[in-house]
């Protein structure tokens, strides 16, 4: 008959059983691959977008299957194309009805800095509103580059802290309904 040796827990740990990894690293792991995105999209942005919807690139490779087209269950929000100052009320709005954690994504030119539209009309970049964590360069960006926008999102979710809104900027922000 042959001797099975039983493996016990490292030097230390004691007891039933034990985790083999911080309680943060699993959640931002199911985070990661759970995004949920709610596409703002205004002009050519959007059709980008939809080509990286499809099933060429099949962005639900990376867990983004669902699109979400309600702010409240959504936890990323991708702006796509020119943002008018008109519209900063609705779209920090609805960044404000997501619930934590969340995420922004400016797909494009337009939403990240204005682009070619340096008119009074025009936001000059969402980040004057809202907090955001990755830009995607491009007029417009490649399905590609979207992609790599999202996988830059997916890295943000898997490896922070889940206390990581609690700053005072952060609340100044939620209290506040300025338009710069």
């Amino acid at each position: 008959m042959k001797e099975v040796k039983i493996v016990g827990a490292p030097d230390g740990h004691s007891g039933a059983g034990f985790f083999a990894t911080s309680l943060d690293q699993a959640i931002g792991l199911a985070r990661s691959y759970s995004l949920w995105p709610l596409p703002f999209a205004t002009s050519c942005c959007g059709i980008e977008f939809m080509a990286t919807m499809g099933a060429h690139y099949d962005i639900s490779r990376f867990g983004s299957e669902r699109p979400s087209f309600s702010p409240r269950q959504a936890d990323l929000l991708m702006v796509m194309g020119t943002i008018a100052k008109k519209m900063a009320p609705v779209v920090k709005q609805v960044y404000l009805q997501m619930a934590e954690p969340r995420w922004v994504m400016a797909v494009g030119a337009c939403a990240s800095s204005g682009g070619i539209f340096d008119t009074y009309s025009v936001l000059q970049g969402i980040d004057r509103i809202i907090p955001v964590d990755v830009y995607v360069p491009g007029c417009p960006p490649r399905p590609e580059q979207i992609i790599d926008g999202l996988m830059q999102i997916q890295y943000l979710a898997q490896n922070e802290s889940l206390r990581r809104r609690n700053t005072d900027e952060y609340q100044e922000l939620l209290t506040s309904y300025n338009i710069q």
